[in-house]
């Protein structure tokens, strides 16, 4: 299944601090690179490093950044024929600082990236509905999004929209069209304004969209893995315990390799189980050029815990449970176990459906 990930492409500019500065005060770093970056870049390399069939969609600067960016997606092997440079513009810049925890804090100015349009959508509808999937962030323009998703359906093209940077302008009628809704925690919390600070918590917020007809909602939550939830069943896949240095980039090597794995075998719960992983290996280093780690860079095989159903009532078990049966390798030709977990929580009913995520 070819990929299209349609998004956007950052030059990211990385502080590292001990310690973040308060309103009005100055403090030294401790480090500073310039990296590659930007959501969509990101997801689109993370899959294409596990071997994946990638075509880039975004628009670059006419600068030197612009020019870095194209050499990054070559140098990754992606197919660049949609990714066009946007004249007199400079290429999108993410200025980013990450504390003593491996936290970060994210600034960004578009840039070039405002410069997709629905139109480019339309122009590349050839090459488009060859894929099989759409891979959407919210770095370009919401209508760009919008486009892509109609395109998507008309096509019978399945979508993953990863609702980074949270927009509450975002169309909840667009979003139920999406196959897959990935937020973090955070953007979850602003996008349907309800805490987040437990795992249940998680739970009640990702159940709201669900009930609102959003069909399998996957949230990453960091060091507590990731929670699918859906209709039917609820299920929270741990996450490979590490020793975080830079958590910049995470979430998208997560949808990179969700999307690889997904694109190879259809099993959400495995595709997840294997991202999770792949995550929580991608921040034990300092970012350099994109935030995830190559295959032979990864120990040669992975015993990954069962993901753990969650009912309804709110019993969450962190129970370390381990299947001799369940070892995923994650190689440049990924073999992929069989995964199963019991469905649980089913819930009937959903509201009526609003006309954004507010």
């Amino acid at each position: 299944m070819k990929i299209a990930v349609i998004g956007s492409t950052m030059m990211d500019i990385v502080s590292y601090t001990d310690e973040m500065p308060q309103a009005g005060e100055t403090r030294r770093v401790n480090g500073f690179h310039i990296a590659s970056g930007g959501k969509g870049a990101n997801q689109a390399i993370a899959a294409a490093k596990l071997g994946a069939d990638v075509v880039m969609m975004t628009a670059v600067g006419d600068d030197m950044f612009g020019e870095r960016s194209r050499r990054n997606f070559q140098d990754h092997h992606i197919d660049m024929s949609l990714v066009k440079t946007a004249e007199g513009t400079s290429n999108g810049i993410a200025t980013i600082v990450v504390d003593a925890t491996g936290q970060n804090r994210i600034l960004i100015n578009p840039g070039a990236n405002e410069k997709l349009s629905p139109a480019d959508i339309e122009a590349a509808g050839d090459e488009l509905s060859t894929c099989g999937l759409f891979v959407l962030q919210l770095e370009v323009p919401l209508e760009t999004v919008y486009a892509a998703i109609r395109f998507a359906k008309a096509h019978g093209i399945k979508v993953l929209l990863n609702p980074a940077p949270a927009s509450r302008d975002l169309s909840l009628d667009m979003a139920c069209q999406c196959d897959f809704f990935v937020p973090n925690e955070t953007e979850l919390s602003i996008l349907v304004d309800k805490p987040v600070d437990t795992v249940e918590q998680v739970r009640e917020a990702a159940e709201s969209l669900v009930e609102r007809g959003l069909t399998n909602v996957i949230v990453t939550m960091g060091s507590r893995g990731s929670l699918l939830v859906t209709s039917e069943e609820t299920q929270l896949v741990p996450s490979l315990k590490v020793d975080a240095v830079d958590s910049t980039g995470a979430g998208d090597a997560f949808i990179g390799c969700f999307v690889d794995t997904y694109a190879r075998t259809e099993d959400v719960l495995g595709s997840m189980q294997r991202a999770s992983r792949y995550a929580a290996l991608s921040v034990t280093r300092k970012a350099r050029r994109i935030h995830t780690p190559m295959p032979e860079s990864l120990p040669h095989s992975l015993t990954l815990d069962v993901c753990i159903p969650i009912g309804s009532g709110g019993n969450f078990s962190w129970k370390n449970k381990k299947s001799s049966s369940m070892t995923t390798v994650i190689s440049a030709r990924p073999r992929f176990s069989s995964l199963s977990c019991s469905r649980v929580s089913s819930r009937s009913g959903r509201r009526p459906r609003a006309s954004t995520m507010s």
